[in-house]
């Protein structure tokens, strides 16, 4: 893309005269005698609050405790937690605090990723609150010997209909003697009563943030703790041979130099082993790790090219594979058909690079272990950890901080469990800190990936019959030694629930090795599976000679619910029931067009502009985008603006899915342009921000248009469901512009070709 984007005029001087960035003030959290139960921000639980349920806590003086039992990353979910709870047990905004709930069992799933965070909890946090609400209304009932019906909470007080009212803090002690009723017995707000939920509202750690009040891993000091900096084998499943630490040692401030084991078995969240320079400070390990000699057993991924794995993935689509999905008789059709669109499609290896690297802090005490992570799944850091000290897993307390960023690689906790062994080993307090380098190149990267599609046209130019081949390296291979095969899972991400209606179809997926450690990132298998049916649906409706959205919309076809296991197919529905969130066509085609008219799809525009459209459905969320663009006859790439309309149900704060959809469609940007993860004789190629790219303001547009489909459907996911649209619209748009078909990642210099 164009550096020198000239719709995007924000210069330096301006940010920084519109920013508070000169009147930060850096915070660091000191964790001394600290209680366990750290709060990943400044506030701390109080000792005299009384616990009421599971998350909520009322304090002496009326101000309400809720506990947020998910990570924040900048998704805001503390705030959308506590809006739920609150609107349902009606508190008053400003007398609601948010603690950071640790790693533990009883809160159920905490693993921050898959965008569930909502709508795995949206109920149970709304009945959370209502008992509180009715403990409320009861035990001013019993203090006024009246009918509980005859009072009202509102706003932290309790009216009786005579007029006479008591507040919460009045009530706490007899409240506390209320015994709410079961979960369906309860009384829920209506929609029309909601006070928070689905409104816009500030997040409730902003203040924090921009002061830099905010706790974030890499802020957490123990006065006696050494820093760790770790030399990790650069091949996945590679060893130490020998190494050499007598530079190492003789440096000023380094304190020991210690091994960690390398892992067993499949890579699951192991640490990848290496040699750990102990210092007491942070320099100093550095120093050590550039000092130290190491010979490595590459062991045998010493041999993964990923420019030879390209041409190999390639391969294996071209020929027939397992049986995913089949509807009537795709191959036949497409044997006798003269008029075909055929396609291959590549995606590359990426990593999630959030702006943080991992970062943890362990205490081991002989029969338990303190960790303060930046993780997002503190119950995973509990197993990991325990499996590698042989401990007990309730001996393991994991304190979360903020995360700045997580995009899934923090729910994969090898760095705690780093962390964990070397305080284990030395007897102290033990900061492991990845540098941004380690980040790139010792990391769970995105599959990368593989796609061939075939399509019969009938006279109208309609798909008459559709033949789809996937073939990428597995996340499974991350739980199971030397899996080649994804998980029902892993197809389900966009490939299984193939939107496009057809009396024919076969999808087909091709065995793959996993050569690095793969893990989740950011919407996933969407990725790749949204570029390639996107990209190809916009390819056959210029074959077609049809408009690009009018063509979309007919190849989804009318109206409708889709069982895509009627056709031969196993498909579990992001784990939701299929009664509760069909696959419903018609809610597809609404956010396609909405979207249209948001960007006046179908006005003319100058020479070399293009528009691009792309509709998906993931983490059984809708969205469509519209992306316009500008192609130079240089090959110079201009992202103008982009629109995007969203469906995912009943949502509990707009300006929040605002965010995260332009987050997201920012981060689809990344798929699209990043050089992503090369790998030669085993080792990744890339190591920093210089030569693993992410976008710069200049590569993104200068306005992201968001509009949200008002519904009552149940929630659904919002973090992720933008990003595997982005792709596919930005290359469609590219082809309006310029004529330039883009069908492998990243765009590169394509244009310029």
């Amino acid at each position: 893309m164009n550096q020198d984007n000239k719709y995007f005029d924000l210069n330096r001087r301006k940010f920084l005269k519109t920013s508070a960035i000169g009147a930060l003030v850096l915070g660091t959290y000191f964790v001394g005698s600290a209680p366990r139960a750290f709060a990943g921000v400044l506030e701390q639980p109080s000792e005299q609050a009384k616990r009421a349920n599971l998350f909520i806590a009322l304090r002496p003086d009326g101000m309400v405790e809720i506990t947020c039992h998910r990570s924040e990353m900048g998704q805001q979910i503390r705030t959308a937690i506590a809006q739920i709870v609150a609107d349902e047990m009606e508190a008053a905004w400003d007398k609601v605090i948010v603690i950071q709930g640790k790693g533990d069992p009883k809160y159920g799933d905490q693993n921050t990723d898959g965008s569930r965070s909502i709508r795995y909890n949206m109920q149970r946090l709304r009945e959370m609150g209502a008992s509180v609400r009715y403990m409320m209304q009861h035990a001013a009932a019993k203090y006024w010997k009246v009918d509980p019906q005859t009072c009202t909470a509102n706003q932290h007080v309790v009216t009786h209909s005579s007029g006479k009212s008591l507040t919460y803090k009045d009530l706490i002690d007899l409240a506390l003697t209320i015994t709410p009723p079961e979960a369906d017995k309860l009384t829920l707000k209506t929609r029309k009563e909601w006070r928070y939920i689905n409104t816009g509202m500030a997040h409730i750690d902003l203040a924090d943030l921009v002061t830099g009040k905010a706790i974030f891993a890499a802020d957490v000091r123990e006065p006696q703790a050494l820093v760790a900096i770790i030399e990790r084998p650069p091949v996945v499943g590679g060893v130490v041979k020998s190494f050499d630490a007598s530079a190492t040692k003789a440096i000023n401030g380094v304190v020991d130099v210690i091994e960690i084991p390398a892992p067993k078995g499949a890579p699951q969240f192991q640490p990848k082993g290496g040699i750990a320079i102990i210092a007491k400070n942070t320099w100093a390990a550095w120093q050590g790790r550039k000092a130290l000699k190491v010979v490595w057993d590459d062991g045998k991924n010493g041999d993964y090219n990923s420019e030879e794995f390209k041409k190999s993935l390639l391969k294996t689509v071209q020929t027939p594979q397992a049986n995913i999905r089949d509807k009537g008789d795709a191959m036949g059709v497409l044997a006798k058909s003269s008029n075909k669109l055929v396609a291959d499609y590549y995606a590359p290896h990426l990593a999630q690079a959030p702006m943080e690297p991992p970062c943890a802090t362990a205490m081991y005490n002989k029969d338990s272990v303190d960790i303060w992570a930046a993780t997002q799944n503190p119950q995973a850091d509990m197993k990991t950890v325990a499996a590698m000290l042989g401990m007990d897993e309730s001996k393991i307390n994991v304190h979360v901080t903020m995360l700045g960023g997580g995009f899934g690689r923090k729910s994969k906790p090898d760095f705690s469990a780093e962390a964990a062994y070397l305080s284990m080993k030395v007897g102290k307090p033990i900061r492991v800190q990845w540098t941004r380098e380690d980040d790139i190149q010792h990391g769970f990267y995105h599959a990368v990936s593989a796609q061939h599609i075939e399509a019969s046209l009938d006279k109208n130019g309609a798909i008459e019959s559709y033949l789809h081949r996937t073939a990428f390296s597995p996340i499974t291979s991350t739980f199971s030694e030397g899996a080649t095969t994804p998980g029902s899972f892993e197809l389900r991400l966009g490939f299984t629930d193939n939107p496009i209606n057809t009396p024919n179809m076969k999808l087909e997926n091709g065995d793959a090795q996993a050569k690095a450690r793969i893990g989740w990132m950011r919407s996933v298998s969407n990725i790749f599976h949204a570029f390639a049916i996107q990209s190809f649906i916009g390819e056959a409706a210029h074959k077609a000679g049809r408009d690009q959205k009018d063509y979309l919309l007919d190849t989804i076809g009318p109206s409708r619910i889709v069982d895509v296991t009627e056709q031969n197919a196993t498909y579990d529905n992001y784990g939701g029931d299929k009664a509760v969130y069909p696959l419903d066509i018609g809610r597809l085609r609404h956010v396609i067009e909405k979207v249209a008219d948001m960007s006046k799809w179908g006005r003319e525009l100058p020479k070399g502009r293009g528009l691009g459209i792309a509709a998906h459905r993931s983490f059984l969320t809708y969205v469509a985008t519209v992306v316009e663009v500008e192609v130079s006859d240089a090959g110079d790439l201009n992202v103008i603006k982009s629109w995007v309309a969203i469906d995912a149900g009943t949502v509990v704060n707009t300006d929040t899915v605002k965010n995260q959809t332009q987050g997201g469609s920012i981060y689809g940007i990344t798929t699209a342009i990043s050089d992503g993860i090369t790998f030669d004789k085993g080792r990744v190629q890339q190591s920093n921000f210089h030569d693993y790219r992410v976008p710069r303001m200049s590569d993104s547009p200068l306005e992201i248009e968001v509009e949200i489909v008002q519904s009552d459907a149940p929630p659904a996911g919002v973090g992720e469901p933008s990003t595997p649209v982005y792709a596919p619209a930005l290359c469609n748009a590219i082809f309006a512009a310029c004529g330039k078909r883009i069908r492998q990642l990243p765009i590169g210099n394509q244009l310029k070709a």
